[in-house]
């Protein structure tokens, strides 16, 4: 994006943190559709929050089941077409330059 001040161009450059913030909220908007339609889903055991002591506290139970994608091959009979080439003879124009016999 340019814009002109006093006759001279001044250019506007973007930050890096405007990146790093549409990548975030695109990632959050993944986790968020993939909870959203049951791909991911947690249970959360216990929804009390742990006791808190001067060791540190215990992290919660979580029971995460994810979905498994499985990819594979089977045979099935289609449909392909055959290309066959020939060979054929055929006059093509041809571009040259004749010498005179000058040297």
């Amino acid at each position: 994006m340019s814009d002109y001040r006093g006759g001279e161009p001044i250019r506007q450059k973007s930050g890096a943190g405007k990146t790093i913030v549409i990548v975030l909220v695109v990632i959050a908007a993944i986790v968020g559709v993939l909870f959203a339609t049951g791909f991911w889903s947690a249970n959360v055991k216990e929804g009390s929050l742990p006791e808190v002591s001067v060791k540190g506290g215990d992290m919660p139970n979580v029971d995460l089941d994810s979905k498994a994608v499985v990819v594979g091959t089977k045979k099935t009979e289609v449909e392909v077409p055959k290309v066959k080439t020939e060979t054929e003879t055929v006059d093509v124009p041809t571009v040259g330059v004749k010498d005179n016999g000058e040297k």
